[in-house]
């Protein structure tokens, strides 16, 4: 069950009519979104590993559970925000672009992140959502012009030609990762 309440960060979930604590902390959310995208092992590998990441007491879970405990991990990854299953182009990747992300995601909060012992994902997400003028932003512009197929004006010609390992993304994504990118980027 998805809670409705849009004033709290969930720090547990309603899965088949009982309680489960969830790893709220931002590192948690990355992992598994890395999981995710992880073509090596297959759907019920990579299933059983986000929840695992996501819920500490996931060996306990119901079968039958599964499926809904998926549907929040899913639900909680993504913001709240619930998948409209529009494609669109991939302009970013978490674990290549997080070294270009977490000084911006600093600057906003106002601390490192990385130096807190737990950060709620959302909390981050937030955060990142309100990044601004920044190396990350100059990236990701860039990468969404050349997936709509736009010419780069001189400048950002000369940055994409001078950082061409920060800006092109090195694997192809997952439907998964895709669909997630999707609720992220929709402000």
């Amino acid at each position: 069950m998805i809670p409705e309440d849009p004033w709290c960060l969930p720090e547990t979930a309603v899965i088949g009519g009982r309680e489960w604590e969830v790893n709220t902390d931002f590192r948690c959310a990355l992992d598994a979104i890395a999981v995710m995208g992880d073509r090596g092992i297959d759907d019920g590998e990579r299933s059983q590993a986000v929840l695992s990441l996501l819920f500490p007491d996931y060996e306990d879970m119901r079968l039958s559970d599964v499926q809904e405990a998926l549907d929040w991990a899913f639900w909680f990854v993504g913001g709240g925000r619930a998948q409209d299953g529009r494609k669109r182009p991939k302009i970013m990747d978490w674990e290549q672009d997080f070294p270009i992300i977490v000084a911006p995601v600093n600057r906003v909060l106002g601390f490192e992140s990385r130096g807190e012992e737990e950060l709620h994902w959302w909390t981050f997400l937030a955060a990142y959502n309100e990044i601004g003028d920044c190396l990350y932003a100059q990236v990701v512009s860039i990468r969404k012009k050349l997936a709509a197929g736009k010419k780069l004006d001189k400048p950002d010609k000369a940055f994409y030609e001078a950082n061409r390992e920060i800006v092109d993304l090195r694997k192809q994504p997952t439907s998964d990762e895709e669909e997630l990118f999707d609720i992220w980027t929709r402000r």
